[in-house]
């Protein structure tokens, strides 16, 4: 149970950090500030339920993706933890990450793009979920799909009462967190690039001998 729980945890602040629901909530208020609370509620609850049913996707079907594109679960783990920690040191520095930018001249529907994608289903989200879920052991990918459902709901909250929120951090406020998600993450990616290397090894070594 401690194991369990260890893991559930780990996963949620994985994707706590990754997501950053504080900073998301700034850019959240700085796309829809001119908007009526109604559409604002309407705009969050499509980008999180689109999010919400990418990051279900592909925790469901990684091993399956695996099989088709020939991936080994260290190979996703050392791009997986590349990504992230790319991601991690751009926030460390107080820059928002390149990856989670929309483009320029965007005209879609914003819950779409640039909230569902990329900004809160980004490359390292989804990186995120399959790592954790690739082993397929269904409780793994059911705590995964839990710990991001939870985390949906309390990004909702944060862009439902945005502009307060904004308030009470305050510019500099944000910054600290955005800087602290950054390092969570920049370790993260360690943690899942050696993950990844030391079973590229363990992989190589094993064949070597049978051969």
């Amino acid at each position: 149970m401690s194991d369990l729980f260890q893991h559930t945890v780990s996963v949620f602040l994985a994707f706590f950090a990754i997501m950053n629901p504080v900073a998301n909530t700034a850019v959240f208020v700085g796309l829809t500030g001119g908007l009526e609370r109604a559409a604002q509620q309407k705009i969050a609850l499509k980008a999180l339920i689109i999010t919400f049913f990418i990051i279900l996707i592909f925790a469901v079907l990684g091993n399956t993706i695996f099989h088709l594109f020939g991936i080994t679960l260290p190979a996703l783990r050392i791009t997986g933890g590349i990504l992230v920690f790319l991601i991690g040191y751009q926030m460390l520095h107080g820059e928002s990450s390149k990856m989670h930018q929309p483009e320029e001249n965007d005209d879609s529907d914003i819950s779409v793009s640039p909230l569902a994608v990329p900004i809160l289903a980004g490359p390292g989200t989804i990186a995120t979920a399959m790592n954790y879920s690739a082993t397929g052991d269904w409780a793994e990918i059911l705590i995964t799909i839990a710990a991001f459902s939870i985390l949906c709901l309390f990004t909702y909250v944060c862009f439902v009462f945005g502009q307060r929120l904004v308030q009470f951090f305050g510019a500099s406020g944000i910054s600290i967190v955005t800087r602290l998600m950054g390092l969570i993450l920049a370790v993260i990616g360690i943690q899942m690039l050696l993950e990844g290397v030391f079973g590229a090894i363990a992989s190589f070594t094993n064949v070597t001998i049978k051969t």
